[in-house]
Order: C-alpha cells, then structure tokens, then sequence
C-alpha cells in the first residue's frame, strides 16, 4: 500500500483493523505506529465547537450573544452583531484569513507574515481585521477559518484560560484523551509525526514547519491519535461532553448547501453520519462515526495522501 500514516476501523468495542504505514520520521526511519500522534489541521474545529457548546449549557455564553458583546477589539469593517451561532455554522460573513474558495495552498499565508509568528488565535488577527465582510451575516453557508479562531477566542474571554487548556481539561481529559493537545511545532512532544510536503523544485521531501503555523489555533491544529479520536466519538456519543439534547443539536444540520450539510463544528454526510477532517500542506485527517452501526472509521497521513478516497472505499466495503 502506497499509504502513508495509521488507519483504524473500530466497531462497537472491537477494532476491526488498525495499522500504520510509513515513516513518522524519514531521515531517522522512525515508522508511524499506533501512538504515533499525527497533526490534523482543521478537524479541531470539532473540539472548539464542543468546549463553546458546553459553556453554553453552563449557561456562561448564549447562541445569539454577539461577538461585539463579548470581545474587546476594534472590528473595523467586520460587523459586531455576528453571532455565536453563526460562528459555529459558517453563516457568520467574517472576512477569512484563509478563504479556501480562493486560496490553494495554506503556505500561500505566509509570504507577508512569517509562519512562526502564530503560536495563538490572537496571532492571526493581523491577517483578517483589515478586510471587509464576505458578505452579510447569515446570508448562507461558506466554510470559514476566521470563524473559529474568532471561538477560541471566545473560550479564552469567557474562561480566562487559553482555549487550548479549556480544551485540555473539559474535553481531552474527560474524554480520555490522553495523547491529545496543541503542540508548538519547534518543541513538540515525542512520539509526534513529522509531517512531508514535496519540494518540487529540490525534488524531495522536505517537513511542513515552514508552511503551517507553529501552533494550532481555534480553527485547527490539534495533534492526536486513532486511540484518542475513537475516546472522543465515544465521549461525545455516550453524552459525557454535553447533554443527549445538546449533543443532537450539534450533530443536527443546522447550515449547508446542495453540497455540503453541517451542524455544530462538524460534517454531516447525505445519510447524515457525522464526521470531521482537516487539511494542510502534509497533513491530511477524516474520522467518521455511523451511528447505526456504531463503527468508527479514521484515517491519518503525515504525507497529504488522499484519505478521503480511501474513507469512501472502506465505508463502501463495511456497507
């Protein structure tokens, strides 16, 4: 198999396939293995949404509180009444610093403003607080990064701790996700993957630190395992993250289009099987729960392989 990272089938109780394949380590011949924590880019969106719908449960935020309420920075252009659900569902109209509709390539970011200047969410309000709106707030659904750096940030606001720590404590650590975190690319923890981009110009592999940011942020970044996602799904699933009521909210198509269906910070397919995904130059993530069947399926390369296809051919195969 020409696949690079860990693949893991997990139904109900019993892991139906788990391997990995490849080199986390290439100069070193370091190979990805079960613990091996890989990087995942946008799929932590998924864990910010969590720690804001909880907040809400406590009572501590509100959907229809306003980021003009809630946050004490000049929004220019950016309207102030953009609200917390809007946020959450992509309605929100904020100005994307990485507006995926026309933008190809995540390191196209750092040609103005070096990479290794974002170590937090409020590092990249540089790269959006100038620009207009997209369009006006809640006219429709269009994927937006800027949205959930704007989250994060509101954790950190509400709860006086980085979001990262919140996340640590109300969502890693309850869910058991020991192996799970925000780490800083220029001192990562062991057993993380180096993740690949090829240099078309020397010919080679080469790693990513110089084309994504040193640290993830609200909109994505979080390093994990297999083990830790199937803990999350099963946390979530089994209502130990938020209320049965709230938990059918978030997982419920709240915005989309004829394309794309999405509930609270995550995917939702036609069969309305919730996953979540993400990716960046060397990084490429998806993790999928059916519901009916209870099966998980998570697919991690360090090298950008195209986990999508193969997510679609192994749920063909187990249908």
């Amino acid at each position: 198999m020409n696949f690079r990272g860990t693949i893991s089938i997990k139904k109900e109780k019993s892991i139906l396939f788990k391997q990995s394949y490849g080199y986390a380590d290439v100069a070193n011949q370091r190979k990805n293995q079960r613990e091996t924590k890989f990087a995942t880019a946008s799929a932590g969106k998924v864990f910010v949404a969590v720690g804001i719908l909880q907040l809400i449960e406590q009572k501590k935020l509100h959907f229809d509180d306003t980021i003009g309420q809630i946050l004490t920075i000049d929004w220019q252009q950016i309207d102030t009444t953009i609200t917390i659900r809007e946020l959450l569902t992509h309605t929100s109209g904020i100005p994307d610093y990485f507006d995926e509709s026309v933008m190809s390539d995540y390191d196209e970011l750092w040609t103005d403003y070096p990479n290794y200047k974002i170590r937090s969410s409020q590092d990249l309000i540089p790269l959006f607080i100038h620009k207009p709106m997209m369009y006006p707030r809640g006219a429709k659904f269009q994927y937006n990064n800027t949205g959930f750096v704007v989250l994060g940030l509101i954790i950190e606001a509400i709860t006086h701790q980085s979001f990262d720590e919140y996340l640590k404590q109300h969502v890693f650590n309850v869910a058991q996700m020991p192996s799970t975190g925000y780490y800083e690319l220029d001192c990562l923890p062991a057993n993380c993957a180096n993740h690949y981009v090829y240099d078309e110009k020397r010919q080679r592999y080469v790693t990513n630190i110089y084309s994504v940011d040193v640290k993830g942020t609200g909109a994505g970044g979080a390093f994990t395992t297999a083990d830790d996602i199937e803990a999350f799904w099963e946390a979530l699933l089994g209502y130990r993250l938020l209320s049965k009521e709230m938990t059918d909210e978030m997982l419920r198509v709240q915005a989309g289009n004829d394309q794309d269906h999405y509930g609270y910070g995550i995917w939702l397919t036609e069969e309305s099987i919730p996953y979540f995904c993400g990716s960046n130059p060397g990084v490429s993530f998806m993790s999928s729960y059916d519901v009916n069947t209870k099966t998980i399926v998570t697919l991690f390369s360090n090298f950008s392989d195209n986990v999508w296809s193969l997510h679609r051919e192994i749920r063909e195969s187990l249908s």
